[in-house]
């Protein structure tokens, strides 16, 4: 099945403040909702399919959004008093612009586990703004593929432009990845197959900030083996330039890194960097350390 996109009661947003009350409407489960821009198409039906960009915020901060990338598709299903911005969905036109609001206290009651940054008397937001109406699964894929398509020069032009303008000296490799080395290496080759440890820095590429790193001392790398889809694309094709000990950096394309997830800066098709150092390459997957503070397995020391 075309994967689709239902939003859950723990997201919602907007890219406006909220208005008072008597602007909005109310669904059966007390979600409120304003038509903030009335669009020309006919309403939506059920079996139909929404795409759609939106912005999902918790008070006036930001979670994430869809604007400036790839649309989402969200099918449109007959829904009872679930407190879920799917409510409001059915009654939607093409061109239409939505504020969606949910407090934090209701979705607490339905799920007392929600993440941390949702606190009691906060409320969540969900902006849509409704690009088209399509009949079907069929119709979806085909939109789906060339957004894709369209996603990936977009995401390969950040970063094809950053090399350019801070003048690196690094090739661009395999589906667009770029690898500037310092160190190639001088042991085994680090190939498709191979397990690899590997000690890292990782930072958005467009910032600079920080988001993860390996290399201080104590700190032990991660070990996986190579080109089977363990790590993101960028890190298994990018790896491969390299040899036990080598040194450099990886710059990856958001269609290389997480895609359409959230990356580690909380946004899709996130470009990434990471300094990179190959601690060590095996033929089969190495055996953890021995904590000294435990007796080995088998008693004997």
């Amino acid at each position: 099945m075309t994967k689709t996109l239902l939003f859950s009661t723990a997201i919602a947003a907007s890219l406006f403040a909220a208005c008072g009350s008597t602007d909005y409407s109310k669904t059966p489960s007390g979600i409120t909702y304003k038509i903030v821009e009335k669009g020309s198409g006919p309403q939506v039906k059920i079996g139909q399919f929404l795409q759609v960009h939106y912005t999902q915020k918790i008070n006036d901060s930001t979670l994430m959004t869809s604007e400036g990338g790839m649309p989402v598709f969200t099918r449109v299903d007959s829904v009872g008093p679930v407190y879920n911005a799917a409510e409001v969905f059915r009654f939607l036109h093409k061109g239409d612009s939505v504020v969606v609001v949910q407090d934090v206290d209701s979705l607490m009651k339905q799920n007392p586990m929600l993440p941390p940054f949702m606190k009691k008397g906060d409320k969540l937001y969900l902006h849509l703004r409704v690009a088209d109406v399509l009949d079907n699964e069929q119709q979806v894929q085909a939109i789906q593929d060339k957004e894709m398509a369209g996603q990936k020069d977009r995401d390969q032009a950040i970063v094809d432009e950053y090399i350019k303008k801070n003048n690196i000296s690094a090739n661009k490799i395999g589906k667009g990845t770029y690898v500037k080395i310092d160190e190639a290496g001088s042991g085994a080759k680090a190939d498709s197959g191979k397990y690899v440890s590997v000690k890292y820095r990782g930072k958005l590429l467009l910032t600079g900030k920080e988001f993860e790193s390996t290399m201080e001392p104590g700190k032990d790398p991660i070990t996986f083996p190579l080109g089977v889809g363990q790590v993101i694309p960028g890190w298994d094709e990018g790896i491969r330039q390299f040899s036990k000990g080598g040194k450099g950096t990886l710059y990856i394309p958001g269609f290389l890194s997480y895609g359409s997830r959230p990356g580690p800066g909380g946004q899709p098709n996130e470009a990434l960097m990471f300094d990179i150092e190959v601690v060590d390459v095996h033929d089969t997957m190495p055996q953890p350390k021995q904590n000294p503070m435990m007796p080995p397995v088998d008693g004997k020391q």
